[in-house]
């Protein structure tokens, strides 16, 4: 629908907003926020109720997802733009970007309304609003996972938000930034942007949320590092501040502090946070996940991290974060289990070792190829047969590190002789 497809303009007026919303049916409801935008009125009274039209119209048609309709709108509404204040254009911009990002499987439309509404404002000169959809633009390239495009437009944006000193947008694309090269494994730049970040943020104030997200991220960075009881102190904080405003990524920073746990062997204190006050009002999959691996964990069973793994592989094998640690964890129990199992055996069946960890056979033929390679045992499959043929581990010869410590000393004295001479000499 558009305004001029409208059955004629009705008075904006607080009047016609009330008899829009009492309508029952919300196509009704639609076509009569329509009627009141097409009036042509520029009065400050209809301005401010045409305002309030908008924002009703957006939540309407995301209730009703009609994604196409809010970006036909945005289109339809700059003649109206030029007529209100460059931050009220803002605010109505990207409260239908955000109306159109609540609507499922919208990525590719976003991604092309920011596009045209980034040409619109560089036609417009509209900077501060460019900015801020690029931003935008940015981080949904990032989930498209089209890194190098919005790589190159974030170092453009950075370059062009320090000039101009915004810290608030600077945190934004900081953190963004961050991110992006975090997902690109690049760890070092992602390290120094979220230090820009927190630079930016440290000179203004900074709205709860966005310095929770700062906390979320920087517990991932130091999680990467291994670093674990720092980034649960991270997620901890993400986790209160999210949970104080009632986001939903407060379920993700409790799972991640789970994950930390796990990761430094405390997974017995994993039930006990899950069965806080706060831990209980977020008790679902996400949570039964993380139970489910420490369980595992506990009681050192591949068979039952497997099983784990195989049951939430949407919350474990599909979140990249919790995947990384979740793998090298698992190898790490893996190579623990099966240097227990071979030890007592110089000469072994892999089918023999398959059977005693519960695990497939080329899984297990594989991963000791690996800890052979690797020299965490002397050993050698014997593939013919099947079997693993462990070696003693060689006991090292003394008179190698003697002659080493000898040829150093001897190298010493000649440089002493050296710089004596030099000094007859001289």
């Amino acid at each position: 629908m558009s305004f001029a497809t409208s059955s004629g303009a009705l008075p904006a007026t607080t009047d016609s907003i009330a008899e829009a919303l009492e309508a029952k049916d919300p196509s009704e409801s639609i076509s009569i926020l329509y009627r009141i935008i097409a009036n042509p009125s520029s009065s400050p009274e209809a301005l401010r109720v045409k305002e309030q039209t908008i924002s009703n119209l957006s939540d309407l048609l995301r209730q009703e997802k009609r994604a196409e309709e809010l970006r036909s709108l945005l289109t339809q509404l700059r003649p109206f733009f030029s007529v209100i204040p460059k931050a009220k254009t803002a605010k109505i911009v990207r409260g239908i970007l955000d109306a159109v990002s609540k609507i499922p499987d919208t990525s590719e439309l976003q991604i092309s309304l920011c596009r045209e509404m980034v040409e619109w404002t560089r036609a417009e000169k509209r900077t501060f609003l460019r900015q801020r959809v690029e931003a935008r633009l940015a981080a949904l390239l990032m989930e498209s996972k089209e890194y190098s495009e919005a790589l190159t437009l974030i170092s453009s944006l950075v370059k062009e938000v320090r000039r101009l000193d915004d810290k608030l947008l600077l945190v934004d694309i900081d953190l963004l930034e961050s991110k992006l090269h975090f997902s690109l494994r690049n760890l070092p730049k992602a390290k120094a942007a979220l230090t820009a970040a927190r630079t930016a943020a440290n000179a203004i104030y900074v709205p709860p949320a966005q310095q929770g997200t700062i906390d979320l991220q920087s517990g991932i960075l130091h999680a990467e590092e291994k670093d674990y009881k720092t980034a649960y102190s991270y997620f901890f904080e993400a986790f209160e501040a999210f949970n104080a405003l009632e986001d939903p990524r407060a379920v993700f920073s409790l799972k991640y502090m789970l994950l930390c746990k796990i990761m430094v062997n405390q997974a017995d204190d994993v039930a006990g946070i899950i069965s806080s006050k706060a831990g209980l009002l977020y008790v679902g999959v996400e949570l039964d996940a993380m139970k489910a691996v420490a369980d595992a964990h506990s009681k050192r069973s591949l068979k039952n991290f497997e099983t784990a793994l195989s049951n939430y592989k949407a919350q474990l094998e599909e979140d990249p974060i919790v995947h990384r640690h979740l793998s090298s964890l698992y190898d790490t129990l893996l190579e623990q289990n099966l240097c227990r199992l071979i030890e007592p055996f110089s000469r072994v069946e892999i089918h023999h070792i398959a059977q005693l960890i519960g695990l497939p056979v080329d899984h297990v033929e594989r991963k000791l190829s690996q800890m052979i390679l690797d020299k965490k045992f002397a050993g050698t499959l014997d593939q013919g047969v099947g079997c693993l043929i462990i070696f003693d581990d060689p006991k090292p010869d003394a008179i190698y590190p003697a002659t080493l410590e000898t040829i150093s000393n001897i190298s010493k004295v000649v440089d002493s002789l050296y710089l004596r001479s030099a000094r007859i000499m001289a």
